[in-house]
């Protein structure tokens, strides 16, 4: 049914909750591919007064610890036998998880709920909240677990 599954993490550990859902559903769905997705949302200077060099730097941060951080969850994930791709962008994270998703043919789209409510969803907003109502690709909510 499912042949490559998206799998968007933000670096948190309650993101990484959706990964033992796509290790099961690889494994017993034979899916031939799984994509883990980290995306480096881009400083907006309008909100606040920073130089180009701040933005700069923190781009280059960004993409330094979204290179290694794949790289962590690649190898872990390839050393329990599966067939993981990376992929690293720089956008708004709902965009960019929804545009890669369809330009790559993705079959699902797993990721974690954070579980925000009231005031903190509407002024954060929900990322899992936007690809659920926009995604035309099945999506799959986990809700995230405490990690030990």
């Amino acid at each position: 049914m499912y042949k490559k599954i998206l799998a968007p993490l933000d670096g948190s550990d309650y993101s990484e909750c959706v990964l033992e859902h796509v290790k099961d559903l690889a494994v017993g769905c034979q899916v031939k591919d799984v994509v883990i997705l980290y995306v480096i949302e881009p400083v907006n200077p309008g909100m606040y007064e920073v130089s180009a060099k701040m933005i700069e730097d923190a781009d280059r941060k960004g993409e330094e610890f979204g290179q290694k951080y794949l790289a962590g969850i690649s190898a872990r994930l390839a050393a329990e036998g599966l067939n993981v791709e990376t992929a690293l962008l720089k956008g708004r994270v709902s965009d960019s998880i929804l545009d890669y998703a369809v330009k790559n043919g993705v079959d699902l789209i797993a990721m974690t709920t954070h579980g925000r409510s009231g005031i903190s969803r509407w002024i954060l907003g929900s990322v899992a909240d936007k690809i659920v109502r926009s995604s035309k690709i099945p999506v799959l909510l986990v809700s995230p677990t405490e990690k030990n």
